[in-house]
């Protein structure tokens, strides 16, 4: 299937800090490809391919590695914002946040998500529905598609022949 490449300027990242699998990492790849993303990034932890890849992600959008957190915030692209993907009191529910045009979306480790010190450098913070943690590569999928919906509502549809 061909990337779904959105009808405004604009870039889109996704990536997640100390994946604790490569099963995830290897979902929210294919999930980045199908809904447009530019690229992805691993924080920490390097990402092994995996011979489950049937769908050869990495042909459409390449893997970033970020040794830490500082090596990524050093590399953000200029005018480019950071999303915190995370259960926070001061994160705003995702049915009411507005996507930026160039971002990069961070989703925490399975384990310890992301931590304080990181998401007072983000520049947003949005939480998914719930109380509780999900799957990082479900939060992940969730917050790609969430984008791609707004993004496309927001577009006139094209004339019907």
């Amino acid at each position: 299937m061909a990337r779904n490449k959105a009808h405004f300027e604009g870039y889109f990242g996704i990536g997640i800090m100390e994946p604790k699998t490569e099963e995830n990492v290897g979902t929210l790849w294919r999930s980045a490809s199908l809904l447009g993303a530019s690229f992805l990034f691993t924080v920490g932890r390097r990402y092994k391919k995996q011979s489950s890849d049937t769908s050869k992600s990495w042909k459409e959008i390449p893997l970033f590695h970020y040794t830490d957190f500082d090596d990524l915030f050093q590399h953000l692209p200029f005018s480019c914002q950071l999303v915190g993907i995370e259960l926070d009191e001061k994160a705003v529910p995702i049915e009411q946040f507005t996507h930026p045009e160039r971002c990069i979306y961070l989703l925490g480790s399975e384990d310890h998500g992301l931590s304080k010190a990181v998401r007072a450098r983000c520049h947003h913070l949005v939480q998914l529905p719930g109380s509780n943690s999900m799957n990082v590569a479900a939060a992940g999928s969730i917050m790609l598609y969430d984008r791609h919906l707004k993004t496309h509502l927001a577009q006139p549809l094209p004339p019907q022949l």
